[in-house]
């Protein structure tokens, strides 16, 4: 009944520290170029990315960029602020990367598979976006983490 408890308690210690790690990804993070900044926040154990802020230098005419190159002709005229960009990440603890996720580029209007990752700086976030699969088919870019 001891080593039942035991088993018990070192379970419930591990699925805290794999949560934690799952966590690391979420909070507000400078695209590559500082143009934007995306929060990323856990919806339903899957990880999402949406575009809170672009600097206004980007503005056109007062107001955020649209999403004009979407391939949706009724969804070009969506400003890119409040814009979902990253969806359906989800944790894999023993590759201790994000995956499963898409990634939407609104400079081009495409939409890729990808993941994320960490290397050894928590505020350092790797994406990597890929086509029909194949991971090394793709685009790395970096996110630097910020606050609102």
């Amino acid at each position: 009944m001891k080593r039942l408890g035991l088993i018990l308690v070192l379970c419930l210690l591990i699925s805290r520290a794999f949560a934690q790690d799952a966590q690391k990804i979420i909070g507000i993070w400078w695209n590559d170029e500082k143009t934007s900044k995306i929060e990323v926040k856990e919806e339903n154990g899957k990880f999402v990315g949406t575009v809170i802020y672009i600097n206004p230098e980007k503005y056109v005419n007062g107001e955020p960029e649209k999403d004009n190159m979407n391939p949706d002709v009724k969804l070009r005229s969506r400003s890119r602020l409040g814009l979902q960009i990253l969806s359906e990440l989800k944790f894999n603890a023993s590759d201790k990367e994000w995956q499963g996720g898409r990634i939407y580029d609104p400079k081009n209007g495409k939409t890729y598979d990808c993941f994320a990752w960490f290397d050894k700086d928590a505020n350092v976030l790797n994406l990597k976006g890929y086509v029909a699969g194949i991971k090394w088919l793709g685009r790395s870019t970096v996110w630097t983490r910020t606050t609102k």
